[in-house]
């Protein structure tokens, strides 16, 4: 009972220290689940990442579903995602009601806008250490691009992208080990 009890209170503060959304929280996710609590490796992280991404949801979420799940079970599964949704459904319970009366006022605007600042921040030190960790070889750098380039430029779906990389990356695979 008390690994339940850690589990959604650990999720819960990401949870609710966390703004931005889901790739706001990896930093976070990273320092306590891998550095922290060592519940998992870098590697298992980067890859409840990438399978997060592929899977419908919230990143954080599905991160935490799976990192309740290794820990506990299903049970723990379901208590971690509890966890980290908890306060986002308080929060937004409690804005809901209030925000239509207070979103014209200067003060609420510029709080907004340095949160969406530091939100900023906080991806870019996401993407900089996922890069760092990843992106590792000529092939890597090379699809990084074209993802980028497909995504971006040409505004080609995420979805798409991701699963024609990890086609790519069978298929790299396939060939090398032949």
């Amino acid at each position: 009972m008390n690994k339940l009890i850690e589990l959604y209170t650990l999720w819960f503060k990401m949870g609710l220290f966390t703004f931005g959304g889901g790739y706001s929280m990896l930093p976070i996710i990273q320092k306590e689940i891998v550095e922290k609590k060592k519940w998992a490796s870098d590697e298992e992280i980067m890859d409840y990442y990438a399978i997060g991404q592929c899977i419908p949801g919230v990143i954080a979420v599905n991160t935490a579903t799976f990192i309740g799940y290794k820990r506990k079970g299903w049970i723990g599964g379901v208590i971690a995602t509890l966890g980290v949704i908890s306060p986002s459904i308080l929060i937004i319970s409690a804005l809901a009601a209030g925000l239509q009366r207070f979103q014209q006022y200067d003060i609420v605007q510029h709080a907004l806008a340095g949160i969406s600042v530091s939100v900023c921040v906080l991806l870019s030190v996401s993407i900089y250490q996922l890069a760092q960790k990843n992106i590792t070889s000529c092939f890597s750098v090379t699809l990084c691009i074209i993802a980028f380039l497909l995504n971006y430029i040409f505004s080609i779906s995420s979805v798409f992208c991701i699963i024609c990389a990890g086609i790519c990356g069978i298929v790299r695979g396939r060939l090398t080990n032949a």
